[in-house]
């Protein structure tokens, strides 16, 4: 009767054993796709249509500046866009096929072993309870002497059973949480994919809109695109001839900080495509940046435009800004992304553009104010410069209004 009670215990610790091996095995394997060949041949055509489409970029910026050659690389990039857009969505619903195989599997064996920790839990108890029988009343009990050492030897034997799957278990766990950790980070990635999605759609709308901007502003003519390129290079040499001293200027007198000196020339005006105002900095007749001397301020950013898009910059200076309100900075300084465009024949933006609601300009510091005029485009171009006081800088502010 021992025996067989022995034997039957026996079968269930091989049972927990090979259920506990099994659980090992589970854990470690990863989640596969069935069509995760098929997959990864669709991702790599998407990755190779990116490389082609950039390439094709590159080449088309290189050709001459035409409306043809800007319609191309236009064209181009949108198209890229939406390559890159359906690229994601295929790493997303990867992602996403992969998290719900882990979210069943480490529900359905969480449950599986917590099953099986009561199980040994209960055979671990039962084993050390009769491992604590005194040998002398296991020997009373026992019928012959072969039962009692077959009884020491089974107690001897389901110890080491027990420390074995105990071991197993536990190295279970630990798969066990590092297949939760997997899907943490399978969701976290996951988040990244959906905000670069997000990203992604909104560049596809900008360069819609650019295009549509481009179109609108030369009618499909090609006149008209290398008029509004000859605009922009005339306002780039003629601010280079204003801080060199050659444009026309009269002495008006002190202003204070703060003091309304000028407003911005609604609408279109010489070198000037739209309503904003061009300030610009120079120290000792050198280009300064703006951004570097005004305050940091909430600012509306439109730096897209079908010349391309520029990134955001930071304000870290201690001036107040020339005009009221919450300003919309259009353009920023150096190499810009109209530059590039050919749009300044090669040259950098030397200023920052400014749009605000309220079109009146006020002195950043104070000084002495002048007002200018050169010509530009085949019309007058009209700023007015502050010569800062004590200082060897001067401020200045394009396409206004005097009102003084």
């Amino acid at each position: 009767m021992h025996i067989l009670h022995m034997l039957t215990i026996m079968k269930k610790i091989l049972i927990l054993h090979v259920i506990v091996i099994c659980l090992t095995i589970l854990w470690c394997s990863q989640p596969v796709l069935l069509n995760a060949e098929d997959e990864s041949k669709r991702l790599e055509e998407l990755q190779n249509q990116i490389k082609e489409y950039e390439a094709k970029i590159d080449e088309s910026r290189s050709k001459q500046k035409t409306l043809a050659s800007t319609i191309e690389v236009l064209n181009n990039q949108i198209y890229l866009t939406t390559i890159k857009i359906a690229k994601t969505k295929e790493e997303i619903t990867t992602l996403q096929t992969q998290i719900e195989g882990l979210t069943k599997k480490i529900v359905q064996l969480d449950q599986t072993l917590n099953d099986v920790s009561e199980i040994l839990k209960t055979r671990v108890e039962e084993t050390y309870k009769r491992s604590f029988l005194p040998s002398v009343q296991l020997l009373f009990i026992s019928k012959s002497f072969n039962e009692f050492f077959t009884q020491v030897k089974y107690l001897q034997l389901a110890q080491k059973h027990d420390k074995e799957m105990m071991f197993e278990m536990e190295e279970a766990k630990v798969n066990f949480d590092i297949q939760k950790e997997l899907k943490e980070s399978k969701q976290q990635e996951l988040k990244k994919l959906e905000d670069y999605l997000s990203s992604q759609s909104t560049v596809l709308e900008q360069q819609k809109a650019s295009k549509e901007e481009l179109m609108r502003l030369t009618k499909n003519d090609e006149q008209n695109f290398q008029n509004l390129l000859a605009k922009a290079k005339a306002e780039f040499q003629a601010i280079q001839s204003i801080l060199a001293g050659k444009g026309q200027e009269t002495k008006v007198g002190d202003v204070n900080e703060g003091e309304s000196i000028a407003s911005i020339i609604s609408g279109v005006s010489a070198c000037s495509t739209g309503t904003h105002l061009h300030f610009e900095v120079a120290k000792g007749g050198a280009h300064v940046n703006p951004a570097s001397v005004l305050s940091s301020k909430e600012v509306e950013w439109d730096l897209c435009g079908w010349y391309g898009c520029d990134s955001t910059f930071s304000f870290s200076g201690s001036w107040p800004w020339p005009v009221n309100g919450k300003p919309r900075v259009t353009q920023g300084y150096g190499s810009t992304a109209y530059s590039r465009s050919g749009a300044y024949g090669g040259g950098p933006h030397t200023g920052i553009d400014i749009v605000s609601d309220d079109l009146s300009v006020k002195a950043v510091q104070g000084g002495t104010l002048y007002r200018g005029s050169i010509g530009c485009g085949g019309g007058t171009l009209r700023y007015v410069k502050v010569h800062h006081k004590d200082t060897d800088t001067d401020s200045y502010y394009l396409h206004i209004n005097y009102v003084k």
